[in-house]
């Protein structure tokens, strides 16, 4: 076999592992975020992460994988959207981020005029 079909052979199936392996660490990611939502009681939106960096990274054992950080959206009231990420070395899963709202998810506010103020007793 000539040396320039080696080469194109070795690129497709580098570029399909690629997407394979790709399409697995998505699918982890997606599966991080909804377990992720659901514990939290929030609601996933779009039911879907976007891909926000790619890069090679060492795990622990010192092998050469790939980092990927997908981001996703959530709401935690049903009429707002907040920014999740999702961070995997290879299809294991690194860090998670969900930033919470601080204090009350509900704050009811009252206002009165002064006149009913008046008429409340003490």
């Amino acid at each position: 076999m000539p040396w320039m079909e080696t080469i194109s052979l070795f690129v497709l199936l580098a570029a399909g592992w690629f997407w394979f392996d790709s399409f697995q660490a998505r699918e982890a990611g997606m599966r991080a975020a909804r377990a992720a939502c659901e514990a939290e009681d929030l609601l996933l939106l779009d039911d879907t992460v976007a891909l926000g960096s790619l890069r090679p990274a060492r795990d622990d054992e010192g092998r050469l994988r790939l980092r990927r950080v997908y981001h996703f959206e959530y709401s935690d009231t049903g009429d707002n959207r907040r920014d999740g990420q999702v961070t995997l070395l290879g299809s294991e899963l690194l860090t998670l981020h969900l930033p919470q709202v601080q204090g009350p998810r509900w704050q009811q506010v009252s206002v009165k005029r002064e006149d009913e103020q008046r008429q409340l007793p003490r």
